[in-house]
């Protein structure tokens, strides 16, 4: 079976205060993006196996995402042993969500294939145990994300027509730095009254993600190349989740010389919605 999981961006990102957990709590729209992986598995006559291509991921001492997804939901069905196979497109570390969408596709591609069935409240209890981001991938559709960021409230976010433009710039950005200068503070403006009753084209003078506060901070290249987009045409600009992806909005084809010369410096990628 082969699935492609997709990316998503952040529109707009509030660190609005910290739990007695340590973690932070936040008021973010997260919309999917047509930016993809690829995910297949086959039957195994062996062991189960995971093997990846493409980009290249990170030993950080802990199987991946997508074999974890599969050792958890065989926990409670009687799987089969499979060969797993990950073609990696979506940058890592990146405010993308790309490993996450690995997880959670692959949850759903199980659910599938071997007829379990399972409805979408199911599919999350599992997603929830992989990652922050997993649960949005289950319905893969725009959502109003709460709390640590798994609360998550379907809402309507017209994107049709815009085209998208997005840079990878290669700064890997852990968690604990981009938290680092974020002061927590009350919501200063309604996300969902922002992104869904005010034109793309009005949601720089609001939208805003904190982390760019802090992480400008440490790599002012990242707000030069926001500056770049603006300067470009683009009608709303911002760096998703806590980095470094950074992304651009334009109500026409991005200049096609300001694209190629991001291309010789940058993983890049266009979509139109």
């Amino acid at each position: 079976m082969i699935v492609f999981p997709n990316a998503k961006i952040n529109l707009g990102l509030q660190v609005i205060g910290k739990l007695p957990n340590g973690y932070h709590s936040i008021q973010s729209i997260l919309y999917p993006i047509p930016v993809y992986d690829v995910l297949e598995f086959v039957p195994s006559k062996a062991q189960t196996h995971f093997q990846s291509s493409g980009l290249e991921i990170p030993n950080d001492g802990k199987e991946n995402l997508v074999l974890r997804a599969y050792q958890l939901m065989k926990k409670d069905f009687q799987l089969p042993e499979i060969d797993i196979f990950l073609f990696k497109q979506i940058p890592m570390g990146a405010g993308l969500g790309g490993g996450s969408s690995d997880a959670a596709f692959m949850l759903k591609a199980l659910s599938e294939h071997f007829e379990l069935f399972l409805e979408d409240s199911f599919l999350k209890s599992y997603a929830e145990q992989l990652g922050s981001d997993c649960p949005f991938f289950i319905a893969n559709t725009a959502a109003l994300a709460t709390g640590t960021g798994t609360d998550l409230t379907p809402i309507t976010v017209d994107l049709k027509g815009l085209y998208l433009l997005l840079i990878h710039p290669g700064i890997h950005i852990s968690t604990q730095e981009a938290y680092s200068g974020v002061i927590a503070k009350a919501p200063r403006y309604d996300l969902r009254e922002v992104v869904t009753k005010q034109r793309p084209a009005d949601w720089r003078k609001t939208l805003h993600n904190d982390f760019e506060d802090s992480v400008f901070i440490l790599h002012p290249e990242l707000k030069k190349l926001k500056e770049q987009f603006y300067a470009q045409g683009a009608v709303y600009a911002a760096m998703s989740g806590s980095g470094s992806t950074l992304f651009a909005l334009f109500e026409g084809e991005p200049p096609k010389a300001f694209e190629n010369q991001l291309k010789e410096e940058y993983v890049t990628f266009r979509a139109h919605f």
